[in-house]
């Protein structure tokens, strides 16, 4: 009765929306389902096409989650055996990141910074005006911009900076590139997909995604109130047309198999790289970080094995590596 009545009470909030803003409402939330299955596909931008193709409806996922450790605790980290690796010959002078706080693909390139210690400025883009990027032909995120040069889509700028800095990453002898590459795809290609139906699972869920989204967002005070009740019931009906699509019958087991096939994966292994985190290590826990204190992600801890992996990875990646501008 509580769901239903909740659900009445987005209904309402949405109806005074224009359908215009709340497809902008739409492509603004950080947690849709964005896919980004090659090079070329659109990063944040994937909710957006869908949006206007079926309802029309999809959306970016967001993600966003800092660690805070004191500072002692990141200096045990130093000696740790998980400690996160410094960029130490190859020097990038000044990165900058341009993103939404809480979608996935701008956190799987924040993890990538964060672990490798890359210092890097943020320029949080507000959802509908994008003023940020106009400078860019490129109207998606995430963009980083590495000594000038624009980088583009998530999976393009972490292979590019990785390439650069190849000689100086240790690897563990156990580590196969052929199995990295294979689960870097699976993010993209399934992970990502079932996500949005935890997300937005029931009324109540929406409005605590958007409690998130709308506070950690570059949104004006009306931006935010409009966001909050119409974006939340949006994109609950977007998240039900994403659980037809992608043949999803029940979230929650859903997530829960997506997390056991993870840790599956790594075949006992302290991470898929070995005693390091790889490349696929840093997607999956770029990608699940903004959900993890949310509903799903609590019962993504609570019913599969992937928490001590989790735990593993929060203390490898340590602290952001985000500098004010």
């Amino acid at each position: 009765m509580r769901s239903a009545t909740t659900l009445a009470a987005l209904r309402r909030a949405t109806a005074a929306a224009p359908l215009a803003q709340n497809h902008r409402l739409c492509q603004a939330s950080p947690f849709s389902s964005c896919y980004s299955s090659s090079s070329s596909s659109a990063d944040s931008n994937w909710l957006l096409r869908r949006v206007y193709n079926h309802f029309r409806s999809d959306a970016s996922i967001s993600s966003a989650g800092t660690v805070f450790f004191s500072v002692a605790a990141a200096s045990s980290l130093i000696q740790d055996a998980h400690a996160k690796e410094p960029v130490q010959s190859y020097k990038f002078k000044d990165v900058v990141l341009y993103q939404y706080e809480a979608c996935p693909f701008c956190n799987k390139v924040k993890a990538f910074l964060d672990y490798y210690d890359i210092p890097y400025k943020v320029v949080e883009v507000n959802p509908i005006s994008k003023n940020e990027i106009k400078w860019s032909d490129y109207k998606k995120v995430p963009i980083l911009t590495v000594d000038g040069e624009q980088l583009v889509n998530s999976s393009d700028i972490i292979d590019t900076l990785f390439k650069r800095m190849q000689s100086e990453v240790s690897k563990d002898s156990t580590f196969d590139a052929d199995e990295e590459k294979k689960w870097l795809g699976w993010v993209d290609g399934h992970l990502v997909h079932v996500l949005s139906p935890n997300i937005y699972r029931s009324a109540s869920e929406a409005l605590e995604s958007f409690d998130y989204i709308t506070s950690h967002g570059n949104f004006s005070f009306m931006e935010r109130a409009t966001a909050k009740y119409a974006g939340a019931v949006a994109m609950y009906f977007v998240a039900k047309r994403l659980k037809k699509k992608y043949n999803i019958t029940d979230e929650r087991a859903a997530l829960y198999e997506a997390a056991e096939t993870w840790v599956d994966a790594l075949k006992g292994r302290d991470f898929l790289g070995g005693s390091k985190p790889n490349l696929a290590d840093l997607a999956v826990f770029g990608v699940l970080r903004p959900i993890r204190y949310l509903r799903s992600g609590k019962d993504m801890v609570e019913n599969t094995r992937i928490g001590d992996w989790y735990s593993r990875m929060e203390k490898a990646v340590g602290e952001s590596a985000r500098v004010t501008a």
